[in-house]
């Protein structure tokens, strides 16, 4: 498997790594204290396990109180959430790897119970009609707030303050989380943005926000350290709704991306069959490519074979892979071997503990036990 397009050093003018596997983000909710901050025995450990990928992505990290939506989820707003992360990142670099944070802010898809009891925001006053994971267990998700200009001013400035905390804690780079019907995202979407000012309306409008948040962000940290990630055939799940303008959305906001120095282009392909839906796109990472001039990351239910595929076809420079690292902490070296993938324990996704989370074996350790 040695000659795997996954296992091919990348460079582009912004990012140079040893491979073309990336380990996506993935919410573990193992931040198990009062002030969400990660742990040098846990998420130190956790990411660097997997340090031989190419990129890590970290799991969404709120870049404020307002932003929370799971339990046990760490943060990058706090003084203590910047020293926890830096012990993270230096665990992943002694082991050589590279680490990007993905800021998270989940709008609508949160619960009262983590705002003292107000409601959560969101760009309209309209209930996804979904479940939050509460420290009470999954709780459906109520009507939000519909946020103001200065709400919306107020959490661009939450994206600029995380944004400089990532670097004071040493990250490589962030990663905008305007995906997976989370706050961006629903701005985007016309099912979850009904606004009538500048915000909403037109697809210029729905991506206003996204597009001043990222503005501002540049002014703190260099803009080539700063990846963006979407799901525009998203259909029926976290409340979003495919539409005639959806596509559409997606496609201005990435040609209009080409005129941003960044370091990449996150994409993932549909999460459910979407080839009988009107308006959807099948191929995420065939449709954006003639559009995007930078580099392309693709993600969802990619193997060592799809993954080489993608790459070789020149669809996509990297590829993302979730659940694998989660039972694979050596992915890429299974991949280089073409060893078996472990099997991952989706019961333990999001519990407590080392359970599940940093007691995966090694296939070397697997051979000498």
């Amino acid at each position: 498997m040695k000659d795997n397009a996954l296992l091919q050093p990348y460079h582009s003018k912004n990012l140079s790594l040893k491979n073309r596997i990336v380990m996506a983000p993935m919410t573990r909710s193992r931040a198990v204290n009062e002030e969400r901050v990660p742990t040098n025995e846990l998420q130190g450990l956790y990411y660097e396990q997997r340090a031989s990928a190419g990129l890590i992505i970290t799991e969404g990290s709120q870049v404020s109180e307002a932003a929370v939506g799971y339990v046990n989820t760490p943060g990058i707003y706090s003084k203590a959430q910047v020293e926890g992360w830096k012990l993270v990142t230096k665990r992943v670099h002694d082991k050589g790897g590279k680490i990007f944070i993905q800021l998270w802010h989940v709008g609508r898809m949160s619960h009262p119970d983590f705002h003292r009891g107000e409601l959560p925001l969101a760009p309209s006053a309209i209930n996804p009609n979904s479940q939050s994971f509460t420290p009470e267990g999954f709780k459906d998700t109520v009507t939000p707030k519909e946020m103001t200009k200065f709400e919306i001013e107020d959490t661009i400035n939450d994206f600029m303050n995380a944004a400089t905390n990532a670097m004071e804690a040493g990250f490589d780079g962030v990663e905008i989380h305007s995906s997976n019907g989370y706050l961006f995202h629903q701005f985007f979407n016309g099912t979850s943005n009904v606004r009538t000012d500048e915000y909403g309306g037109s697809i210029e409008n729905r991506a206003r926000f996204f597009f001043e948040v990222l503005d501002a962000m540049s002014e703190v940290i260099p803009q080539e350290k700063i990846g963006v990630r979407f799901n525009p055939s998203l259909h029926n799940l976290f409340g979003i709704t495919l539409d005639k303008d959806t596509i559409p959305t997606f496609e201005y906001i990435i040609k209009k991306l080409n005129d941003y120095n960044l370091a990449y282009v996150h994409l993932s392909e549909p999460f459910t069959d979407v080839s009988e839906v009107p308006y959807a796109v099948t191929d995420i990472a065939k449709h954006f490519r003639p559009l995007y001039h930078g580099t392309l990351m693709i993600n969802n239910q990619f193997t060592a074979e799809t993954g080489h595929e993608v790459i070789s076809s020149g669809d996509a420079d990297l590829v993302a892979f979730g659940k694998p690292f989660i039972s694979n902490p050596d992915l890429v070296e299974r991949i280089e071997q073409d060893i078996e993938w472990a099997q991952w324990d989706q019961d333990t996704f999001y519990t407590p503990g080392e359970k599940g989370y940093t007691d995966y074996a090694s296939a070397k350790m697997e051979q000498s036990s």
